[in-house]
């Protein structure tokens, strides 16, 4: 009875037109004085028979869409429809199929989001007992605290809810970004005040060139997180005193080019493929101990966000390069004479940066 119901009104309009159609008959023999009231009769019932001959055989071939429809779903697969025979039946399955693969690919991004969320949270957790099983050692031990020691193991914290916060936020990136012109060498300085305890404490000294009046445009916030994801990078895998963190910059045929480079351990080549990759900790990571994998790939995210192109080369025993390339960077006219000339940008700055 559903069926026919829903058959009944999407051919409403049809059986009114045709009774319509009838009463046109009707009207055209009354004006002719009903001269022929058989013919008449005859094709008043002739036009009622095709109609419902029509609209029968109509019902026949759509019963099976109609079954279709009306069956209350259990799975997304029931989405859809098989057995179609008219144009708009093949057109209304098409549109299903097409809806039920775009369903399915935000369910798998979904997915996909909530697992790497899960497992980066799982592994912060894991290393975030490390700093606090240091600290109570700290404070369980006689006599005065290492204050240096603690300050180390809360600056692990530190970084690790940073980076809990930046994975939340990257799912809202385009809501979050706001890009402005910023001088890049100021922007590189504050980073490394920022980041001015861990050189001090490794025995790292930052090396910047960086012309002063080197202007781009980008999200300054977004770019402390990356720039700094690699200095603290850098500076962690550089084993030895008195090594330095080189951040240069130079002009490409594509636009100005940020460099830092290392001198730390460097990347096998086996791993330096899949080190943006999320979770993926590689040969260095296990050497520490302390790596989550996701740092690399919250920086190539947010760098392919934002439209800067990122390349990472690197040679195991030498050290490692980060290049990220800024395609709307821009020098005042002095300055660019100069470096067409001298082709390098600044001047050197070591541990009085700090």
């Amino acid at each position: 009875m559903r069926q026919i119901s829903l058959f009944l009104r999407e051919h409403f309009s049809w059986i009114i037109f045709e009774l319509f159609l009838v009463l046109f008959i009707i009207v055209l023999y009354w004006l002719d004085g009903f001269s022929g009231i058989n013919t008449m009769i005859y094709s008043v019932i002739i036009s009622m028979l095709l109609l419902c001959a029509f609209l029968g055989a109509k019902f026949i071939t759509r019963r099976s869409y109609y079954n279709a429809i009306l069956r209350k779903p259990t799975r997304m697969e029931d989405a859809l429809i098989r057995n179609v025979r008219t144009a708009e039946e093949k057109r209304s399955s098409e549109f299903m199929r097409d809806l039920y693969s775009l369903h399915q690919n935000e369910v798998q991004t979904l997915y996909a989001s909530q697992h790497r969320q899960l497992n980066f949270i799982n592994q912060w957790v894991h290393q975030m007992k490390t700093p606090i099983s240091v600290i109570n050692l700290l404070l369980q031990e006689e006599g005065e605290l290492d204050k240096r020691s603690v300050r180390e193991e809360v600056d692990k914290i530190q970084r690790g809810l940073d980076a809990v916060l930046v994975n939340a936020r990257l799912g809202t990136f385009e809501e979050d970004m706001h890009i402005e012109r910023v001088g890049l060498k100021t922007l590189i300085q504050q980073i490394v005040t920022d980041h001015k305890r861990l050189f001090i404490t490794n025995g790292v000294f930052p090396v910047i060139s960086i012309n002063e009046s080197l202007i781009v445009a980008t999200d300054p916030k977004w770019m402390k997180i990356v720039i700094g994801q690699f200095i603290t990078n850098a500076v962690k895998y550089t084993f030895g005193e008195g090594k330095r963190v080189y951040l240069s910059a130079t002009r490409t045929k594509k636009g100005f080019e940020l460099t830092i480079r290392d001198e730390g351990v460097g990347i096998p080549k086996s791993d330096l493929k899949r080190v943006t990759r999320a979770f993926f900790t590689g040969e260095n990571g296990r050497l520490t101990g302390e790596s989550t994998g996701m740092g690399l790939y919250i920086a190539d995210e947010v760098c392919g966000k934002l439209g800067h192109p990122l390349a990472i080369e690197s040679e195991v025993g030498k050290g490692t390069e980060v290049k990220i390339l800024f395609t709307n960077g821009e020098l005042g006219e002095a300055d660019a004479e100069e470096y067409n000339k001298e082709h390098n940008l600044g001047t050197e700055a070591g541990n009085e940066d700090l």
